[in-house]
Parts: structure tokens; sequence; C-alpha cells
């Protein structure tokens, strides 16, 4: 760590490593999942307000899977990889993981 930043905290010490950038991109990465993840939770709760038969199913169908696809992507950008977790808890219909090709 540099001299100034050692100086702007004095009780740390030179060497522990501290990577300011790498914590504003976690910070980063952190909101910008919890963004992704509340859109999908909207999306998927706006297609459950949608009687099968009604012609803007289709439509909330699309917005879902978009939502919940841009989600896993960010899940994946932190480092999750598996996905089936968020598919139980956010009860994730089969006809959006088809839509993505996920099932």
């Amino acid at each position: 760590m540099s001299q100034r930043m050692s100086s702007m905290w004095p009780g740390l010490p030179a060497d522990s490593g501290l990577d300011l950038l790498g914590h504003e991109i976690l910070a980063e990465k952190a909101a910008a999942l919890g963004k992704a993840g509340e859109k999908a939770r909207l999306a998927l709760a706006r297609l459950r307000e949608i009687p099968r038969e009604d012609e803007g199913r289709e439509a909330a169908l699309k917005v879902a899977a978009a939502a919940v696809h841009a989600y896993f992507i960010q899940r994946e950008l932190c480092g999750f990889r598996r996905h089936e977790s968020i598919i139980r808890e956010y009860d994730i219909p089969r006809a959006v993981l088809v839509r993505m090709g996920a099932a």
C-alpha cells in the first residue's frame, strides 16, 4: 500500500493488502446484483398476476425471461455459478426457464 493510503488509515499496516479499487468493484457488483434480482422478482410477480389465457401474458413472459437471464448473468459475474436455489426461492416458472433455454 502506498504511503498516502496508510496515512488515510493510520491503524492500517502498509502491507495489509487493502485494495480500494477492488473493494469498489465488489461493491458495484453487489449493487448490480441486487438491482438485477429486484428486476427479476418484479417481472416474475407481474407475470404471476396475468392469467394464462390473457393475450398480454406472452409479453410478460418475455420480460420475465429477460430479467431472470440478466440476473443469472450478473450472479455468474459475481462468481455464483449455480442457480437452483434462486430458481426455488424466486419460484421461477418452467415457462420462463424454457424461454431462456435453461430447462
